[in-house]
């Protein structure tokens, strides 16, 4: 994918340069994220062949998040657009973002207006997603990836965050400043495959509603006092055939009983052991990327 990427944004940015849009000194800067094929062999090539072209090689794979802000706390510009670089969103928008920024936007999300490329299955789980997270008092850019233009003000203000559990989604909304978005159509993906199975986009929602939300935590306990009262009801119905000396029968129901809350009991320790390792990871507070090779920067 790497060539056409190269091919595509170069052309990009001659337009945008030659309409006075951006410096004549702009960069594309591609992320290595611990890829172990050639990616870095091919951007080496590419920077070699022009200062344009430049390149950050972190020393292991750290995730989107940590790839995305290596890139953003790196570079220094008036302005970055974050995309990544299979080109699914669409790079043309990049000049309409550029013209909003202009305009006194220090923030422009690019937003899909619809998902038809998308399986059934990823539709589902992504709409899922952010109705869960809205749901839950997250704020969130509905449909809303992390394809956006961020002003010089807004990563420095960035660098502010500095948590271990990263979620741009919602760390950049929190910022404040004036945003404005662009929406586009994403296009089917022209080479390679997609690095980001189910397991990996699960984790991610995990980390997003636990780092900017407490509501489930609220829900266990509001689910404790369910239970409770379910508890005395069923106590009191116990007592009462008891009294009146009708036998229960019980031995099926007393164990879909002793089930149905032991599942509550170890899905709530569930939700609280997911906090806590988050704390745990905040107090240690290792580094969220580790660049090993620059170029053009």
């Amino acid at each position: 994918m790497l060539p056409t990427t190269f091919e595509v944004m170069e052309k990009l940015l001659d337009s945008l340069s030659a309409d006075g849009l951006v410096s004549r000194d702009s960069q594309i800067c591609l992320v290595d994220d611990g890829s172990s094929d050639a990616t870095w062999a091919l951007i080496q090539s590419a920077a070699q062949r022009t200062p344009r072209i430049s390149g950050i090689s972190l020393s292991r794979n750290f995730g989107h998040q940590g790839a995305l802000l290596a890139g953003l706390k790196t570079v220094k510009a008036d302005m970055v657009v974050t995309i990544d670089a299979d080109l699914q969103d669409n790079p043309e928008c990049i000049r309409e973002m550029v013209l909003r920024h202009q305009q006194g936007d220090e923030i422009v999300y690019g937003v899909r207006m619809k998902r038809d490329t998308d399986t059934f299955f990823k539709k589902l789980t992504a709409l899922s997603f952010y109705k869960i997270m809205r749901l839950l008092g997250v704020d969130l850019v509905y449909n809303h990836a992390d394809f956006r233009l961020m002003g010089c003000r807004t990563i420095e203000a960035l660098r502010h965050y500095d948590e271990r559990n990263l979620f741009l989604r919602a760390v950049v909304p929190l910022l404040g400043f004036k945003s404005s978005c662009v929406h586009y159509d994403r296009v089917s993906r022209i080479a390679g495959e997609s690095k980001y199975p189910f397991h990996k986009m699960f984790s991610f929602a995990m980390n997003g509603i636990s780092s900017f939300s407490i509501v489930p935590l609220r829900l266990i306990t509001l689910l404790g006092f369910v239970t409770f009262l379910v508890s005395l009801a069923l106590l009191s119905l116990s007592l009462y055939r008891w009294v009146t000396g009708s036998v229960v029968p019980g031995w099926t129901s007393t164990v879909c009983i002793i089930a149905f809350f032991h599942g509550i009991t170890l899905i709530s320790l569930g939700i609280v052991g997911e906090y806590v390792g988050r704390i745990v990871i905040e107090a240690k507070g290792r580094p969220l990327y580790l660049i090993d090779k620059q170029i053009n920067l």
